[in-house]
């Protein structure tokens, strides 16, 4: 099991963002209305709570970011030297510390503030020590900004880590780069690593699991190490340091002996005398691979003699670990991972040796004797040299051979469909396991009761050929009566006649075919106005002749439609008729302009009091005391929109923890956030 998983740390906002997570949500949270004319114990207390609900959040945001990361003392010690050389040991606890801070400064600002808050003795008093307070915890943030971008970078870089178990069991792969120990890895684990014909291209650890015996083994791929001192090496290089010193695994060294990679075998064996320590108490195989390339056989006796002192150095290793000599055969071995010669046989070597050392080391230990203490194994002893037989009584032979024969007499579903044509063609009757008293009314039909009543009683036998009866007599009689009812007989007809029919007839397919075409075309024709109809089919001569057919007097409605068409060109109004039987009389006694200006409709605005038809009042002086109430109503409304002694004040209307990718309501109530606020 994984005992570390980084992926679970707290995301770290930045220092602006962590001042507007914190405000916002003590702005939603605590109480906003206040006012001067309540007592100073009700004043302290608001903003009192303010304060302390602040520096509440401030606290429980940066612990959780504090416990959160790992404590490089309490990990085990592969996870503390793979920080120290991922992010600098000192650094990370640096910040940690900065943090922790922080933390204790705005702990201490709100308990100074709250005890100045208690003995305020006004309104703006108390709300002055509470900006004082939230600004100045908001200093202290801005101020560990930096540490909080370095510790969200580390969160990152983390959360992308393999998850590697130090205490499971482990093969750990090691060699210069270029050398094949990405591609074995791909071959016996599901792993994806980047293969390329280049050095370094794997520049990080990769992890891989394969099973042997039932059990998982955990592989592991380092990048590639140089041959130099320990304090020169990078930081891609000290990767694969760190898992050979702290891992207890079994090593592969990789050889390549085909020299390929760029490095000789004298500078390879070179490399694996200089990390030899790191072998210690561990399985080391060494693994000779492209011997596709390059044969053992064919090598030059110099390097031959290389690889046998690293043979033997292997083979001391394993004097040392299991206290007697070891077999050589199991110490040096050979494969091609890309013609997969030989791939399996290095990963069960490595998965036995490494299973052996496990339990040796087990049974070394101290605990072993409680375990063994309540283990007993029972081996039955022979009594004497004879040879008893299995002894199986007849009835259960007899009993035995009815099964088997009912098994192969009995035909099943499967065996019906392949006899009779088989899937798709063959369909099983469910009615042959229904329980019935005689075995033939299996095939029945079931009977359709409707309303309490057989249908089939009400079905005439004959009902088909009485309907082909009846179809036939109404073919006959259609046939007789002609294609068209309409159509006149005209034997009977006077010329004069038969040319009104011609021309009722052509009328009405004339008609019908202009209902057609405006049919057809009614989705997409405009409605034109009249008065721009280019036919002029709508006219005053049109309408009078079409009344005077209708026996009506059409000069009444001429004489409006020319008065609305006259009208709408502008038309002057004329004069009231008072006003001219007079005119001689006004042109003496008063000036010209004033009986202009009397005949005239002059527009005026409406008075408040006055009632409309619909609004629902009963008189002017109802509706004035309606909106009378209203404007009443809205006095309050208008007097808490404006800024006043409240508390309602928000830095940032649209912080971006709040309004950042898509949000519906639904989900700000699952939040828990208020819905109204946004």
């Amino acid at each position: 099991m994984v005992q570390y998983n980084f992926k679970k740390i707290t995301v770290v906002p930045t220092a602006k963002d962590f001042v507007d997570i914190i405000l916002s949500r003590t702005q939603r949270q605590t109480p906003t209305v206040v006012h001067k004319g309540y007592a100073i114990t009700r004043l302290r207390q608001f903003y009192m709570r303010k304060v302390k609900f602040t520096q509440q959040n401030f606290h429980d945001k940066l612990s959780t970011i504090i416990d959160d990361f790992p404590r490089l003392d309490d990990i085990h010690p592969f996870y503390g030297d793979l920080l120290n050389v991922l992010y600098d040991k000192d650094h990370y606890k640096l910040a940690l510390g900065q943090i922790n801070t922080a933390r204790n400064l705005i702990a201490k600002v709100g308990k100074d503030y709250i005890r100045l808050i208690k003995y305020g003795d006004s309104l703006y008093r108390c709300k002055t020590l509470k900006v004082a307070a939230l600004g100045r915890m908001c200093t202290i943030m801005k101020r560990i900004g930096p540490s909080l971008a370095y510790l969200e970078q580390v969160r990152q870089h983390m959360a992308r880590l393999p998850s590697i178990d130090p205490n499971t069991r482990t093969i750990l792969i090691c060699g210069y780069p270029n050398v094949g120990k990405s591609s074995f890895i791909n071959k016996i684990t599901r792993a994806d690593v980047d293969v390329q014909p280049y050095a370094f291209t794997t520049k990080s650890l990769f992890v891989g699991h394969t099973d042997y015996k039932y059990l998982r083994y955990q592989v592991i791929d380092t990048p590639g190490i140089l041959d130099h001192p320990l304090e020169d090496r990078n930081t891609i290089e000290m990767l694969s340091i760190t898992a050979l010193a702290h891992l207890k695994a079994a090593v592969l060294f990789f050889l390549d002996v085909s020299m390929s990679c760029g490095y000789t075998i004298a500078q390879q064996a070179a490399l694996f005398h200089s990390i030899k320590p790191l072998f210690a108490n561990k399985p080391l195989i060494v693994v000779c691979n492209k011997i596709d390339l390059q044969p053992l056989e064919g090598l030059p006796e110099d390097d031959a003699n290389l690889i046998a002192e690293m043979k033997a150095e292997a083979a001391k290793t394993m004097v040392g670990q299991y206290g007697k000599p070891g077999e050589d055969d199991g110490v040096l071995l050979s494969m091609s991972a890309l013609k997969e010669e030989g791939v399996n046989a290095v990963k069960n070597v490595a998965c036995e040796r490494l299973l052996e050392q496990r339990v040796e080391v087990k049974m070394k230990s101290k605990k072993i004797n409680d375990c063994l203490n309540r283990i007993h194994v029972a081996m039955p002893k022979a009594r004497d040299g004879k040879e008893r037989l299995l002894c199986i009584p007849q009835a259960v032979l007899d009993a035995r051979a009815q099964v088997a024969a009912a098994k192969e007499s009995r035909k099943l579903e499967k065996d019906l469909e392949d006899e009779n044509g088989g899937a798709g063609v063959y369909s099983a009757s469910l009615k042959k396991r229904y329980l019935l008293a005689d075995e033939s009314w299996k095939e029945d039909v079931i009977p359709e009761i409707l309303d309490g009543h057989n249908v089939a009683d009400f079905i005439d036998s004959d009902i088909m050929q009485r309907l082909e009866e009846l179809e036939r007599e109404e073919g006959l009689r259609m046939a007789a009566d002609g294609d068209d009812d309409d159509e006149m007989d005209e034997a009977g007809l006077t010329p004069e006649e038969k040319e009104a029919l011609a021309a009722i007839r052509k009328k009405k397919r004339m008609l019908v075919e202009e209902h057609r075409i405006k049919k057809s075309t009614a989705d997409s024709r405009p409605v034109v106005p009249r008065k721009f109809d280019k036919d002029r089919q709508f006219t005053t001569d049109r309408m009078g002749r079409h009344l005077s057919n209708m026996g009506l007097d059409p000069s009444a409605a001429i004489e409006r439609a020319r008065s609305r068409s006259m009208s709408r060109r502008g038309r002057k109004r004329e004069r009231s008729s008072g006003v001219e039987e007079n005119a001689d009389a006004m042109d003496i006694d008063q000036p010209n302009k004033k009986p202009r200006m009397l005949s005239r409709s002059r527009s005026r605005s409406r008075p408040p009091g006055e009632v409309i038809p619909g609004e629902g009042f009963k008189d002017s002086s109802q509706k004035l005391k309606a909106v009378k109430l209203g404007k009443k109503a809205a006095k309050k409304r208008n007097k808490d929109a404006r800024k006043g002694e409240g508390d309602r004040v928000i830095l940032n209307m649209k912080p971006k923890h709040l309004f950042s990718g898509k949000r519906s309501i639904e989900l700000c109530l699952q939040m828990g956030a208020d819905p109204s606020y946004f």
